[in-house]
């Protein structure tokens, strides 16, 4: 009878192990690919003088997924000092959101939602950030002209020139994410001038790599004035006759978190087999 107990006490003991240990689990990566040089979209958090600007690129986990890791290209203006740097992530709207929405911009299907779903920033991360290029330009950029409806189509600000710079994020308090569709959010707080998100290829994978799927939705970008609602990039401030879209240069890696029904299977399986042997 002790053996018995002790080894169902084993296999108990085990699932609690692998509850406590994700990182055991499969991993997880998703890569939107390499910068192309079409757009350059602000993403800030507030500071004295400048008012927030969120700029958000979507992604999907088909299991629950522990974050611990992210990257993601922008441009920083020469001389510039990085202070800080803020990580968020919505869900689509209309989650976590005023349905039906204010009506202020043209549509809010497939957008992020109104508020966050998880945020990081401070003593929850730690970030490095590497010189790519000295000196990279992108062809159209979006900082100051994000307008509520009918004013919302400015066509963008124009080209901007900076250093092309890669940040790698270790999240000391990973998000850990259910299955769903996400809108993943990097702000850069400066010393001077405006941090720019750099765009990647639409479809994922035409260019540069990246991990494609299906729906793949738009880069979104609001500022606090619009707040809580976004512009398309693309259609709504670029717009024209063939609206660009874009998605944002970001990466995510992590780990599949077990679900606890398959935990305490595994835990019920473990306990059984050891009955078993003990009888026999």
């Amino acid at each position: 009878m002790r053996i018995r107990s002790f080894l169902v006490l084993l296999a108990g003991s085990l699932v609690f192990c692998s509850w406590g240990a994700p990182a055991r689990a499969a991993s997880f990566f998703f890569s939107t690919g390499s910068p192309d040089g079409l757009m350059g979209m602000a993403s800030r958090p507030a500071s004295p003088g400048k008012v927030e600007i969120e700029a958000a690129d979507d992604f999907v986990v088909t299991q629950p997924t522990q974050i611990n890791q992210v990257t993601f290209t922008g441009l920083v203006p020469e001389g510039a000092t990085i202070e800080s740097v803020h990580l968020e992530i919505y869900r689509v709207f209309p989650k976590d959101s005023q349905d039906p929405p204010s009506g202020h911009v043209p549509m809010r299907v497939n957008s992020p939602s109104d508020i966050a779903f998880q945020e990081r920033g401070g003593a929850d991360l730690s970030f490095l950030s590497a010189l790519l290029n000295p000196s990279f330009t992108v062809a159209n950029s979006v900082v100051n002209g994000i307008n509520a409806s009918p004013s919302q189509t400015t066509g963008g600000d124009g080209a901007a020139t900076g250093q092309e710079r890669f940040f790698t994020v270790a999240l000391n308090n990973p998000f850990v994410l259910p299955a769903d569709s996400y809108f993943f959010v990097p702000q850069v707080e400066l010393s001077n001038g405006d941090f720019l998100w750099l765009s990647a290829p639409k479809p994922i994978g035409a260019a540069g790599g990246g991990t494609p799927f299906s729906p793949d939705r738009q880069t979104w970008i609001r500022n606090g004035a619009l707040a809580p609602d976004w512009l398309r990039v693309g259609t709504d401030i670029v717009g024209g006759a063939s609206p660009p879209t874009f998605n944002g240069a970001f990466s995510l890696e992590g780990t599949i978190v077990p679900e606890p029904s398959t935990l305490l299977l595994l835990g019920a399986g473990l306990g059984g087999i050891a009955l078993r042997r003990r009888r026999a």
